[in-house]
């Protein structure tokens, strides 16, 4: 098992158990995945990345890891999918029992089905805001019905959702899609007006959940499902920036990142995006 050393690399002050505001749950995941493989690895990349960013952010002049970061142990990556699905609802259950913001870091799309679980037994009227290639609203895929592109189906049991940047989906799809809280990548492409009209179909409780291939493979090319098409950095940065400040995110995470040895732009990109939203959360 590859040794996890605390996202940002942080001084031991910072990631104190007994004061730590925020946690990190690593989710190594990768056993339902349909085509590359890698996304196991994903996790400890983006902490190793993590580890190269400056701390100090330009936008709002802060240094959100003094609010603590702590670094759990990651999840074990053998286990059958509802299985995965109980052991990641019980992280983040204990993290929140415990006050702190938890962020899951994957590992396949998956993962994120047991961090909401564990969001909405404790948040009422909870939404859950998808940004993604992909409508994964399949009700069951190659046998299972925890598969990677069933997450949205299991998501949507438990409570509302709101999609954005989808591209790809199968014709079984359409009958469970809500056109009205759906924002197709080929519709906000090059437009700014879009993203009020995303907030306004969110409930006061959000979870985001975040597929790196909703964003261009030309910026991220290092995930499973590469779809052109794709949305770029200023305008997801701007879409959360304002989810965070206008309703009360009570948790993300970040999947799907396949890394690639030869390029580890991906990997420093998902670590950033990562840091960005807890700016946002704690400083925004």
């Amino acid at each position: 098992m590859a040794k996890y050393i605390g996202f940002g690399y942080l001084p031991d002050e910072y990631c104190d158990p007994k004061t730590a505001k925020i946690a990190v749950v690593p989710a190594p995941y990768d056993q339902t995945s349909t085509w590359i493989k890698g996304a196991d690895q994903g996790p400890e990349a983006v902490i190793e990345a993590s580890g190269n960013m400056e701390l100090y952010d330009i936008e709002t002049g802060s240094e959100v890891y003094k609010h603590g970061i702590l670094t759990d142990e990651p999840v074990e990556r053998d286990l059958f999918p509802e299985d995965m699905v109980q052991v990641v609802r019980q992280r983040v259950q204990k993290h929140i029992d415990r006050g702190r913001f938890p962020v899951v870091i994957g590992g396949e799309h998956s993962v994120s089905i047991g961090a909401v679980q564990a969001q909405a037994e404790n948040n009422d009227e909870l939404c859950v805001l998808q940004l993604d290639a992909h409508a994964d609203l399949r009700d069951k895929y190659e046998g299972s019905k925890y598969n990677h592109a069933c997450v949205m189906a299991r998501i949507k049991e438990l409570c509302p959702i709101v999609q954005v940047g989808i591209r790809s989906m199968s014709e079984e799809e359409t009958a469970a899609l809500d056109s009205s809280s759906v924002f197709f990548a080929r519709d906000i492409h090059n437009k700014t007006d879009w993203a009020g009209n995303v907030v306004a179909g969110l409930s006061d409780k959000v979870y985001v959940t975040i597929d790196l291939d909703v964003f261009d493979p030309s910026i991220m090319p290092s995930t499973g499902t590469p779809e052109p098409g794709g949305l770029y950095w200023y305008p997801v940065l701007s879409l959360l920036k304002t989810v965070f400040a206008e309703r009360d995110v009570v948790g993300f995470d970040v999947v799907e990142l396949c890394p690639n040895s030869r390029n580890k732009a991906p990997d420093f990109l998902a670590a950033k995006l990562i840091y960005k939203l807890l700016t946002y959360k704690f400083e925004g």
